[in-house]
């Protein structure tokens, strides 16, 4: 049974939520490099993909890490600051969902998806996102989860001392790789600039069409940006298909020690697939 059936009950038509209606004839998953135009937007790459599910839903191309991590993020969010050791937390405050029973058996189940290699559809991501939306905290929720997957291996104070142009370029190639990784296609595409991801009906509005899941991304690419470059990095979602853009946008800097925006000179190539 889907989590977000068994804490909420019916889940809204995928054709409106919040009062915002979807385009009609909206393909699922479809996703679009930009700023290429229109006639060479280009398809999903399903070259990862596993076979599709026996209902129908589609090919099973995202790995079951990303649902675990969004699992993970809930549990820590809700778990209490302090707890005494003799405290049963299911009498002494209202249960959450992070803290359940349900939530504790899905992540045993992702762990062992991981294992064999399993992985999702876009449904099933779609309505875990829809899940966390729910929150007050949601935002803050994506962010967590987008910083925890962006994390990479790269060690070493040899990356403070990278060219801010190196480090962008490196920051690139990371999202672009690791996007496709987790999600089994690209996503989107960069635009002008040192580092701006840019994307039309990606999986985040797709699930939200109200934005909040957008912050997945910038909490990913921030987190990318500060591993390639050793230095903290700062990601802003400037443009959202949920506030009326044409396309969603996540524009990236650098931030020197005392504060001030490292944004190198624009870079006038774009590489239109992430």
């Amino acid at each position: 049974m889907s989590l977000s059936i068994w804490y909420f009950g019916e889940i809204p038509s995928p054709a409106t939520h919040g009062g915002i209606l979807v385009a009609p004839g909206h393909v699922v998953g479809e996703i679009r490099g930009l700023p290429l135009p229109d006639s060479q937007l280009r398809a999903p790459d399903v070259s990862d993909a596993q076979p599709p599910t026996a209902d129908g839903t589609g090919p099973r191309r995202v790995r079951a890490l990303v649902a675990l991590r969004v699992l993970e993020v809930l549990r820590e969010q809700d778990r209490p600051g302090d707890v005494m050791e003799a405290e049963d937390t299911a009498v002494t405050m209202p249960r959450r969902l992070g803290l359940s029973d349900v939530v504790e058996r899905q992540i045993r189940t992702y762990r062992a998806d991981m294992k064999r290699g399993v992985r999702l559809t876009d449904a099933e991501i779609r309505d875990l996102f829809r899940l966390v939306i729910r929150r007050p905290d949601s935002d803050e929720v994506f962010l967590r989860v987008g910083r925890s997957l962006g994390g990479g291996d790269l060690e070493g104070n040899w990356r403070r001392f990278v060219p801010q142009r190196a480090a962008y370029a490196l920051a690139r190639s990371r999202v672009r790789r690791g996007l496709k990784k987790l999600f089994g296609r690209r996503l989107g595409g960069f635009g002008r600039g040192p580092f701006s991801v840019e994307g039309r009906s990606l999986i985040f509005i797709d699930a939200d069409p109200g934005g909040e899941a957008c912050h997945f991304l910038s909490g990913y690419c921030e987190a990318v940006l500060e591993q390639a470059s050793g230095r903290p990095g700062k990601v802003v979602h400037t443009l959202c298909q949920a506030r009326g853009d044409d396309v969603c946008r996540w524009e990236g800097s650098l931030v020197d020690a005392g504060g001030a925006d490292g944004t190198a000179a624009p870079d006038d190539a774009t590489d239109p697939a992430v």
